[in-house]
This record gives C-alpha cells, sequence and structure tokens, in this order.
C-alpha cells in the first residue's frame, strides 16, 4: 500500500484530506448553527468548529504544504511511505475523537486530539533543524522553527474552557504568520515567473512583518490596548508593502490576484481587530475571524492546492475553466460571509447558510479536479 502514488509525497494524502474536510466540514457547522444537528459533545459546538477549520481543514492544507517543501527548502525528500500512512491516519484519529471521543477514556480522546500535531511537529522540526547547513531559506524558516511548537500549545488552550478564546487567537496568529511567511515566497516567485516582475522585498520590513506577527500569536495574553496597537501597526506595515507588490498587475490574471486578495485580507482582519479592540465593540458575525477563514485560507488555500497538485505531478501550471469557477465560489463565499451580513443582519442565518454552500460547491469541484491527480503516478514519469 505505501509504494501507492498517495504516498509518494506530502501534499498528495493531506491535500486530499483537505478537499474533503473542506466539503464536509463547513457543511456540518451551517447544520449545527441552524439547529438541524446536535454538535459532538466532546466539546462545546463553537470550540469544535474554531478546532476543525484550524486543525482538521488548516493543517491537512499546511501540513501537506510543508512536508513537500522540504523538497525545495532543504534539499532533502520529504517524508513518504510509512511515515505518511502513520500521519494520515493520526489526523483521521483525531476528526473521531473530536466527534466521538466524549464517551473515550479521558488518556484516549487526549492522545487522539495530539497524536498527529506532536508527530508532524516533531518530523518537520527534525527535518529542519537536521538539515539546516542546506536550507536556502534558513533565515526565514527559524520563525518556522518557533511558531510550530506552539501549534500543539494553542490546540490544547482552544478545547480548554477557560482558556478557549486565548487558544483560539493563538491557533488564528499562528496561521497568519505562516500564512504570512508562505506569501512572501510564493508571491515573490509568481510575480517573477508569470510576469517578470520584481516586488519588494525589505529584509528589514519583511523581518519587522514577521515579528509583529509573532507577538500577535500571544494577543489573548496581552492588554487590549496593546494588542490593538500591534493589529495596527502591522496592517499598516502590510499594506504599505502591498503598494509596491504590483497590484495591478496581479489583479490582471485570477490565480495570481487570489493571493494579493488573500494578503489584503490578512490586513484587513488586522484592521478590525485594531477597530474592535479601541471601540470595545464586535461586527455582525465574528468578522475578525472569518476575514481570515474565509479571505485568506479560502480563496489562498484552493489555488495553491490546484499548483501545487499540478506542477508536482507533472502536469502545466495553467489553471482551466473549473479551477478558476473554484476561486470565484470562495471569493462569493467571502462576501457572503463577511459582507452580506454587515449589511443585511437581519438574515444572517441565511447568509451562513449559502456562505457553507458557496464552501461546499467550490471544495467538491476542487476536489473532483485534483483527487485523481493524487491517486495517479506523475505524468512525466518521474517518481516523486
Amino acid at each position: 500500500m505505501t509504494r501507492h502514488p498517495l504516498w509518494l509525497v506530502g501534499f498528495r494524502p493531506f491535500f486530499a484530506l483537505a478537499c474533503l474536510s473542506g466539503v464536509v466540514l463547513p457543511v456540518l457547522w451551517a447544520l449545527m448553527f441552524a439547529g438541524v444537528l446536535e454538535a459532538p459533545s466532546a466539546v462545546p459546538a463553537i470550540q469544535w468548529h474554531a478546532h476543525e477549520m484550524f486543525f482538521g481543514f488548516g493543517w491537512a492544507m499546511l501540513g501537506g504544504f510543508l512536508l513537500t517543501s522540504t523538497k525545495n527548502w532543504v534539499k532533502v525528500r520529504g517524508y513518504h511511505g510509512d511515515s505518511l500512512v502513520f500521519l494520515a491516519l493520526a489526523w483521521c484519529f483525531d476528526r473521531l475523537g473530536m466527534g466521538f471521543g466524549a464517551a473515550w477514556p479521558r488518556p484516549l480522546f487526549l492522545l487522539s486530539n495530539q497524536l498527529f500535531m506532536l508527530s508532524i511537529v516533531a518530523m518537520l522540526m527534525w527535518t529542519l533543524l537536521r538539515h539546516r547547513a542546506t536550507d536556502g531559506y534558513r533565515r526565514d524558516n527559524i520563525y518556522f522553527l518557533i511558531l510550530l511548537p506552539l501549534f500543539p500549545l494553542s490546540k490544547h488552550l482552544l478545547l480548554d474552557g477557560p482558556y478557549a478564546q486565548a487558544g483560539q487567537l493563538m491557533a488564528l496568529g499562528l496561521f497568519r504568520l505562516a500564512f504570512l511567511i508562505m506569501l512572501e515566497r510564493t508571491v515573490t516567485e509568481f510575480m517573477r515567473g508569470v510576469f517578470k516582475a520584481q516586488i519588494l522585498r525589505q529584509p528589514l520590513l519583511d523581518h519587522a512583518i514577521k515579528l509583529l506577527a509573532l507577538a500577535l500569536v500571544f494577543a489573548g495574553f496581552l492588554p487590549p490596548a496593546l494588542s490593538a496597537g500591534l493589529a495596527a501597526l502591522l496592517a499598516l506595515l502590510l499594506l504599505g508593502r502591498f503598494a509596491f507588490w504590483q497590484p495591478r498587475l496581479a489583479f490582471s490574471r485570477l490565480d495570481i490576484g487570489v493571493m494579493h486578495l488573500g494578503y489584503l485580507a490578512i490586513a484587513a482582519q488586522l484592521l478590525v481587530v485594531a477597530f474592535e479592540l479601541a471601540a470595545h465593540s464586535v461586527w455582525v458575525g465574528s468578522v475578525s475571524i472569518h476575514l481570515f477563514t474565509f479571505g485568506a485560507m479560502g480563496v489562498i488555500v484552493p489555488a495553491m492546492i490546484v499548483r501545487i497538485s499540478k506542477g508536482h505531478t507533472g502536469r502545466k501550471l495553467a489553471f482551466e475553466a473549473a479551477d478558476k469557477a473554484v476561486l470565484w465560489l470562495m471569493i462569493a463565499a467571502l462576501a457572503l460571509r463577511v459582507v452580506a451580513p454587515q449589511l443585511f443582519p437581519s438574515a444572517y442565518l441565511a447568509w451562513i447558510g449559502l456562505a457553507a454552500a458557496g464552501w461546499l460547491a467550490a471544495f467538491t469541484l476542487l476536489a473532483w479536479r485534483v483527487i485523481p491527480f493524487l491517486l495517479a503516478p506523475r505524468i512525466d514519469g518521474r517518481e516523486h
């Protein structure tokens, strides 16, 4: 079984899991929110939703990306075969525990909840540290060495009643930092490769952005005024840099433009956080969270899955009509989930359902497009 193409590279099983969880999880939450389904009794419904979006869907994507990227970063083949089977089973064990673990013995539930997270973090850390001498991104990967061990802690806090909010903010902050690192690398390469264009990459500015993002990982433990100031400053630095990332050129192509849109969503999310903390008010529908989950994760992840799934299976890096439809569906879901409730808050339940339907349609189409690539050998004859 471990010689099957699915287990040759990390993106294959985990992008398949990301697609499938992207289909299932938002729909389950919409049904729970509407009162059609009961929430899993292991944790309160809202904690289940946040946990599964970050550590179910989110880590399927992030895990697949990081397990694959080591080939380019440190010049060694990433984990494959039995190691990937173990990680995929551990990820599924986590989903079972979150769904049915309320009646399990406490040690078994804790094992299900942390086995995947601790294992993949340890494996990624070992790769980065063992091959640090050949790491072409050594200065930036120091941030991954810091943020990776914090993920299991944020996971634990998210499910710990008194610290659930701090855990959610930590998880969001960690994903935000990871996405900012990924955007710096990928947008630079895409703009150069597609448009032969250079974008602003000033080391002092880049590190200031990442250091501020790292500080905001601990926003749940900081005074609100300090968190608001840090969020506003980070947003301003991001927007200042964005002006020199040639957005007009980028938005001329959907597959590149969504990366810039996700970048803007991160900046907008930070501005909303700063405003809410300063004004002591909250916008309708947890805007500060969903600007990130829909605006950054939602629009960036499908584009990355299409690009990596095609490129690493020997296919042409072209977004066909169906691939573009996935991106437009996610942009529509973003508008339905974040913008529409501000304009017509009385129809909030309907917007939740429509946004979930948009996410469902996008990831169903994405799964139909890419999972056959993930299950088949490379078309160029190479093994991996």
